[in-house]
């Protein structure tokens, strides 16, 4: 499965609840999540800009009528004209299943995987307890993409796009919000100003059967960074920057991501740097892992993230990892234990640290041993799920 932190999170909750016994129904939109077999999938369709772009024209095969209903023509128009209506369209669609499957045989629980839609409220309204996952705040995207914009339109666009005050509304209705990690549910009760009492923050998980050390041997000139680089939160370009500051050092930067993303090829190019940068399109879960055992240094330059499951993988896998003081990185990575930590978006510091582990070449081995040890002792989804079962019953008990 190739996915961001999101999915990952779904599907790994999934299996830890099928395991320990629960029955599972997953409402999901396009594109469709790889989950476990005993998992029930309810698939929705998408009528977004964004997925006709994604399928291409089998997008426009879905039945003429279709097009045409109130809520996917809303979808298709609003989306086109650049506002981001998938999460309000999704919830409306999800609420119709979960009616219609409650009706047959009541639901203990719904919890939203973040679309925080209006849907959700609708839920509430059958009697069913809704906890809703925030892994960050919207706002914070929207922040640092109209700060990274150059131009007044774009700023404007990148305010327009985001649908903020829907899910304002929402995470005060729902039951309650859950998020993973406590830089994360602060920012989260400052973003929507919702009580203390309101959020519960859980860490994330690592699959250590999967993410663990394969003995295999490291190059120390190669650094890698994992995710959706185009995303401006991620920080990308401040990892090549960096890398144009570290100087004559045999490196490669390997960035795990698609193959047509754009922001670290550009920046690459103008710094005469394109030659030493490797996209290497999306890769297992296998392929993966095996990246995280052959690199030298794994970064993680994001300006925030709410919980930071690479720097928490590549940890398990052994690599030594560099990371920005930025959301719940800190939480993940301990500074001077199982990695290095250095200001967020500061390309100067970063080369530094990069600079610094390429030559200790034992500093880096026993960063990566102790962040092995780190995530198995607090980062497992096993105990991310008991953690958020026991939410359950607490929402639970207080709705009787």
């Amino acid at each position: 499965m190739y996915s961001g932190g999101q999915g990952v999170y779904l599907a790994e909750m999934c299996r830890e609840y099928v395991e320990m016994g629960h029955e599972v129904h997953v409402v999901v939109g396009p594109p469709y999540p790889e989950l476990d077999a005993r998992v029930v999938q309810h698939r929705l369709q998408d009528y977004s800009v964004f997925t006709a772009f994604d399928e291409g024209a089998a997008f426009w095969r879905k039945g003429a009528a279709s097009y045409f209903h109130p809520l996917n023509l809303y979808e298709l128009a609003s989306s086109r004209a650049g506002m981001f209506s998938v999460m309000a369209a999704f919830s409306l669609r999800a609420f119709e299943v979960v009616a219609r499957l409650h009706a047959r045989r009541p639901f203990d629980i719904v919890h939203d995987n973040q679309s925080l839609g209006y849907g959700d409220l609708l839920v509430r309204l059958l009697g069913v307890p809704v906890v809703a996952n925030i892994h960050h705040p919207l706002a914070i995207d929207r922040a640092n993409a109209v700060a990274q914009a150059s131009r007044l339109r774009d700023k404007v666009g990148r305010v327009l796009f985001y649908p903020f005050h829907m899910q304002h509304v929402v995470a005060h209705g729902v039951d309650r919000v859950v998020t993973g990690s406590e830089a994360s549910a602060r920012a989260v009760r400052r973003a929507f100003r919702l009580g203390g009492a309101k959020v519960a923050a859980i860490h994330d998980g690592v699959d250590t059967a999967v993410f663990r050390p394969l003995g295999m041997e490291r190059e120390a000139g190669r650094v890698l960074f994992v995710g959706n680089s185009d995303d401006r939160n991620k920080g990308a370009r401040y990892l090549v920057e960096a890398l144009a500051l570290v100087g004559d050092r045999d490196w490669r930067l390997i960035v795990v991501d698609r193959a047509g993303a754009q922001v670290v090829r550009a920046r690459a190019r103008e710094l005469g740097i394109e030659e030493r940068v490797k996209l290497t399109g999306r890769l297992s879960k296998a392929a993966l892992v095996e990246e995280y055992n052959r690199a030298g240094i794994f970064v993680s330059p994001s300006l925030y993230e709410g919980f930071g499951l690479p720097a928490a993988e590549a940890q398990a896998c052994g690599a030594p990892v560099i990371a920005a003081r930025a959301g719940a990185l800190p939480e993940v990575v301990a500074d001077g234990v199982s990695g290095l930590l250095v200001p967020a978006g500061d390309a100067k510091a970063l080369a530094e640290s990069i600079g610094l582990l390429m030559q200790d070449g034992a500093q880096a081995k026993r960063l990566g041993e102790a962040g092995v040890e780190r995530v198995r002792a607090e980062f497992t989804w096993r105990r991310t799920a008991e953690r958020t079962l026991a939410l359950y019953e607490e929402v639970r008990a207080g709705r009787r």
